[in-house]
């Protein structure tokens, strides 16, 4: 495994920052399923589904033979497989970083646009189940059609974000955190660690009432939320903060800051003093003026909004948006599912489909790589 992380690193690896020279069809390993390519859509391409089993029919196995020189991996690993540029750049990863080194045991599953369209989008569930039936999932980025994409594509459906879906089978909580480089400058100098952001990813200012039910009822969303911060932390060894704006959404934020008390006092408080880490509640406004000013090295969470533009302020701080890494954790910290923090990069696409020349940064996906075995 150090011989894997040493090719990893970025200063090691030349698909990072070399051109990647335009493929006229995807180099697919022998290992793989037979391709079925729809000639009317140049360059795009999914894998013939084949049983994995009763449970999950939409998945296929990759199957490796062993060599004296890689390294053994006990645990199976969930891969989704995505779309346009981050496709190719998948498939490179896998072929010049992965497979090389390491003895996988894989459950494959391609959730590019065509195959969820081909499966009326239960390959996207079955993926899911499998990430909690394995514990961990890597994932490529993967497109969410609009009107546009539906008529590109001849879709049958406007087929609902993969990332949604996932993450409410899974029931956890979304982190992102900057990937540091010191040959990359910071837009803020004072940021010497790393600032993991978490965010509920769901509800809020789009689907909140503020309102009190005083009859019994389930926040169970919530209190996923609260642990999956809590174990975030805990794991990093880091101090936790949370923010809202409970001054003002007495109610809908004030639960949020007494559930997130609530758990810490129940279930964290001694483990994390053993450790000389804390928990602490603070305003969204003077959260964000303490991060500014810090040095890092602690566990932000954000209610869905709030870590919906923090998040990109982070990452744009630190360097790139292009260095970020993105993590869903389930509430009991079991279950992981990594990816890169960006899209598809359709406009490298576009020029790839043409046969011109492209460069793109492929340091998240790679990172999704190493977080996900990591975990496992």
């Amino acid at each position: 495994m150090l011989r894997l992380l040493h090719l990893l690193r970025p200063n090691a690896m030349s698909i990072a920052a070399a051109s990647i020279a335009p493929l006229p069809s995807l180099s697919i390993r022998s290992s793989r399923l037979p391709i079925r390519h729809n000639p009317a859509l140049t360059n795009r391409y999914f894998l013939a589904a084949s049983p994995l089993s009763s449970s999950f029919p939409n998945a296929s196995v990759r199957c490796f033979s062993a060599a004296a020189d890689k390294v053994r991996v006990h645990n199976p690993v969930v891969e989704m497989d995505g779309d346009e540029m981050t496709r190719v750049i998948w498939t490179m990863i896998n072929d010049k970083l992965i497979f090389p080194h390491l003895e996988l045991d894989i459950k494959y599953f391609d959730l590019g646009i065509l195959n969820r369209d081909a499966t009326d989008d239960k390959v996207t569930v079955e993926s899911a189940e499998a990430a909690l039936e394995y514990n961990v999932a890597i994932k490529c980025a993967t497109i969410t059609p609009d009107e546009g994409r539906v008529k590109e594509y001849g879709l049958k459906n406007m087929w609902r974000s993969p990332n949604g879906t996932i993450r409410n089978i899974l029931n956890g909580t979304v982190f992102r955190e900057p990937i540091l480089c010191r040959n990359i400058p910071r837009i803020v100098p004072g940021w010497k660690k790393s600032i993991c952001i978490g965010r509920h990813a769901f509800g809020d200012q789009y689907r909140a009432t503020d309102t009190i039910i005083k009859g019994p009822g389930k926040l169970k969303m919530v209190f996923a939320f609260a642990e999956s911060s809590m174990e975030m932390a805990f794991g990093k060894r880091r101090p936790l903060y949370l923010s809202t704006k409970n001054t003002i959404l007495k109610n809908y934020d004030g639960r949020f800051k007494d559930i997130f008390e609530e758990v810490y006092e129940e279930n964290w408080r001694k483990k994390f003093e053993e450790h000389s880490i804390w928990y602490e509640h603070r305003l969204i406004d003077d959260m964000v003026a303490y991060a500014m000013k810090s040095e890092g090295g602690y566990v932000w969470a954000c209610k869905n909004y709030d870590g919906d533009a923090q998040s990109d302020l982070l990452a744009q701080g630190f360097g790139s948006l292009g260095l970020m890494t993105s993590v869903l954790l389930s509430d009991d910290g079991k279950t992981l599912e990594a990816e890169a923090a960006h899209g598809t990069v359709t406009r490298h696409f576009r020029l790839h489909q043409k046969g011109q020349e492209t460069s793109t940064n492929s340091i998240a996906s790679i990172f999704a790589w190493t977080r996900g075995l990591e975990h496992r």
